[in-house]
């Protein structure tokens, strides 16, 4: 069976912050891009329950959805505290977009 592209857009996006908040500031590493990479992961986590327990999708998806806000807001305040630079942060909007699409689209599927 073939992966579902949300899989494969979600994953790079998190290897792609986990580079870029690696170059955060001391303070910051510990309280801002801990956020951001616990919200990818959440995303990933319940992206993955979502594939996993078909009965309580619906819930995951939810969850992915939430995680998804949580993950866009703190990028914002990233770029707002030139934690990352405006190319960065149009590139992980670009990402955070094409996730929330394919989100969207399985959120209206699964009901």
């Amino acid at each position: 069976m073939k992966e579902s592209p949300i899989f494969t857009r979600t994953h790079d996006l998190l290897r792609w912050l986990l580079t870029a908040t690696r170059k955060f500031p001391r303070e910051q590493r510990f309280v801002l891009a801990a956020r951001l990479q616990n919200a990818a992961f959440d995303l990933q986590a319940a992206i993955t329950a979502a594939g996993q327990d078909r009965r309580r999708a619906a819930e995951h998806l939810l969850q992915a959805d939430i995680a998804l806000a949580l993950l866009r807001k703190h990028l914002l305040l990233s770029q707002e505290l030139h934690l990352l630079t405006g190319d960065q942060y149009r590139h992980a909007s670009e990402q955070t977009a094409e996730v929330g699409r394919l989100l969207g689209a399985w959120r209206k599927s699964a009901g």
